[in-house]
């Protein structure tokens, strides 16, 4: 199989921030589910301050090595460290701590249906940051939905909102903890074109904002090119391709072509 590890310059999306840091380092991952082996030996590195995109058909265990990061799944084998601290050796104290570094957007947005869009919002302050004051609470939930566009919607319920608006306060929520790292899962899934477009660009307004570094698994080749620093290939549980939007689109690998029809 095909491996491209080029050392042309990537284009920087966010260059401001993006250094040569390791926040995330896979290592020889292998993770299994009973007799079917999802990831084989699969190594990766993400930077700070870079949007790194994984592609790959379903069932390559895209999700499976991104909910490794935040300790949901733990590797069978290999090395998967974030920060420089290895995951599997972290107590239930660590990964908490872990996870208000790390935020990770599921695809449906995740949004309690029985609150309303300003409690869902608050609802990781006060669980998590411990916050009670009403002031803070109201001065950072208004400036995290102003910086998705949708401060109106403060005092909505999650059905009265559009799909799109659901992803937005999904993103909004998670990037009220102020994550150093976002882990977003399909973010276009069921959107409209014209809906896929706008979430990408969020996704990159908000790295340049928050200053995230972010890994995100997406079949939106649209949003790939959008959002990508760097694009890495998963084929049959394993790594075989790396490099910009650009360079892989030009593969002389039929498989690695396909993504980009």
């Amino acid at each position: 199989m095909e491996e491209i590890k080029q050392d042309i310059k990537q284009p920087q999306k966010a260059s401001e921030t993006k250094t040569d840091e390791v926040v995330v380092e896979l290592k020889d991952i292998k993770k299994a589910f009973g007799s079917k082996v999802v990831l084989k030996k699969v190594s990766l590195t993400l930077k700070r301050g870079e949007n790194l995109v994984i592609l790959g058909r379903s069932g390559q265990g895209k999700s499976v090595a991104i909910k490794g990061i935040v300790g949901m799944l733990t590797p069978d084998e290999g090395s998967l460290k974030v920060f420089g601290d290895e995951v599997a050796n972290m107590d239930e104290k660590q990964l908490k701590t872990l996870r208000t570094k790390v935020g990770f957007l599921f695809q449906s947005g995740a949004l309690y249906d029985s609150m309303s869009v300003r409690e869902n919002l608050e609802f990781p302050l006060t669980r998590v940051l411990k916050i009670h004051d009403q002031q803070d609470l109201d001065k950072r939930v208004e400036e995290v939905l102003s910086s998705v566009g949708l401060k109106d919607a403060i005092d909505k319920m999650p059905s009265d909102l559009s799909g799109g608006m659901r992803k937005r306060v999904g993103l909004a929520r998670t990037l009220i903890l102020k994550p150093e790292i976002m882990l977003y899962d399909e973010p276009t899934t069921g959107l409209d074109p014209i809906t896929s477009r706008e979430i990408s660009e969020l996704i990159l307004e908000m790295q340049k904002k928050y200053k995230t570094s972010s890994i995100i698994i997406t079949h939106d080749m649209e949003c790939a090119k959008i959002t990508s620093d760097r694009l890495i290939v998963l084929n049959d549980g394993e790594f075989v391709a790396e490099g910009t939007y650009q360079e892989l689109e030009k593969s002389d690998k039929e498989f690695i072509r396909s993504f980009f029809k």
